[in-house]
């Protein structure tokens, strides 16, 4: 049963990795931009949004439209690139693992 325990202690000792490396997620931070850099929306790498940035020059109200534009193209800017951190992150924990093609873990 030894082989037993120890596959169980180390998916434990994984499963802490992982937890520790989500937690991470959410203290790395991203940045999303829009209109050449005239809206920024930052982001942590879990995809909580920690501000929006707007240009004065957009807040006229004949560009209303364009700046609601601008704020949903900056906002999934950072949506993506924090897709892309949170996988790469997510990624470094689980390159040892033995795991299946195309199995993913739950999160």
């Amino acid at each position: 049963m030894k082989d037993l325990n120890e596959i169980l202690g180390m998916a434990t000792r994984v499963q802490e990795e992982l937890q520790r490396a989500q937690d991470n997620l959410d203290k790395l931070e991203v940045e999303g931009a829009a209109g050449g850099g005239l809206v920024k929306v930052k982001a942590s790498a879990k995809g909580r949004i920690l501000g929006v940035s707007i240009d004065e020059s957009l807040l006229a109200p004949s560009e209303k439209q364009m700046l609601e534009d601008l704020v949903t193209a900056a906002f999934n800017d950072a949506r993506k690139k924090a897709d892309e951190v949170s996988n790469a992150e997510m990624g470094k924990m689980t390159a040892g693992l033995p795991l299946p093609p195309g199995f993913k873990l739950p999160f």
